[in-house]
């Protein structure tokens, strides 16, 4: 059900990257939708530490693209803390690897807006996780990466991103992975630009945790992220050799997936 409001929104994001700088209330258009409560919930929320829905995943599937051609990025958020002094602002660590090249980054994410879901789903379990689990909620906001700029090929990551969560029975914050087995579940979206520090070049730039957002052709994947065969050659052939059991390089493609680059 998330997916077709997912596409709308996120084709709302990537016009207003061009538009400058967001408002709040531009935040709330950009987000609009039947399935979202249009009460603003960022005030009463912002107690929570987030920290955690941006470190759960498993980088493996963690995809993102970067350029024209689709180049395979990956990005791995090493440490993320909240601001003490600022409750919606989140201080971050980690490092991308596009082409084997490797870069530190530092920077933040900032939330702007919390909204509630208005249809709650039942998850694809019986896990005791779920029961009586008190909502689900939406996070938007905004996020900048400063890529260590004494590497080589360093820029800066800008852009939006939306993070699903649900508050447990016990008032937890929980990851929202209650419709994990959906065709095209996807959580932690970012949709933005990299701009180069060198020669000011500036790339489209998604990642997302199991699908891409904006990906265009590049997936091709019904219940699954699956990469499209004329982008093989810009990093993803260990993806498609992966999930190819006949495939003579599996062994291989399993170790590169599996692999900790950043370490």
């Amino acid at each position: 059900m998330k997916a077709a409001y997912l596409i709308i929104s996120f084709v709302m994001l990537n016009i207003a990257l061009c538009c400058g700088q967001i408002t709040h209330q531009r935040f709330r258009n950009i987000i609009e939708s039947k399935q979202l409560s249009q009460i603003e919930l960022k005030r009463n929320l912002t107690q929570y530490d987030f920290s955690g829905l941006f470190t759960q995943t498993d980088n493996s599937t963690v995809y993102g693209f970067i350029g024209n051609n689709c180049n395979r990025l990956r990005i791995k958020i090493i440490t993320i803390t909240k601001d003490l002094s600022n409750p919606d602002t989140y201080n971050v660590y980690g490092k991308s690897m596009v082409n084997n090249n490797v870069n530190d980054f530092h920077g933040y994410i900032k939330i702007s807006g919390i909204l509630k879901l208005k249809v709650t789903e039942h998850g694809c379990e019986n896990d005791s996780l779920y029961e009586g689990y008190k909502g689900e909620f939406s996070i938007i906001g905004n996020y900048f990466l400063s890529e260590n700029a004494e590497q080589k090929h360093a820029g800066i990551f800008k852009g939006l991103f939306r993070s699903d969560y649900f508050i447990d029975k016990n008032n937890y914050i929980r990851y929202d992975n209650i419709e994990y087995c959906s065709d095209g579940y996807a959580n932690n979206q970012f949709v933005g630009q990299w701009i180069s520090n060198k020669t000011k070049l500036i790339k489209t730039c998604n990642w997302g945790d199991y699908r891409i957002p904006k990906s265009g052709d590049l997936d091709i994947g019904a219940g699954e992220f699956s990469p499209n065969e004329k982008y093989l050659q810009f990093g993803w052939q260990s993806i498609r050799d992966e999930g190819t059991q006949s495939s003579p390089n599996l062994k291989a493609a399993k170790q590169i997936e599996a692999a900790k680059w950043w370490e």
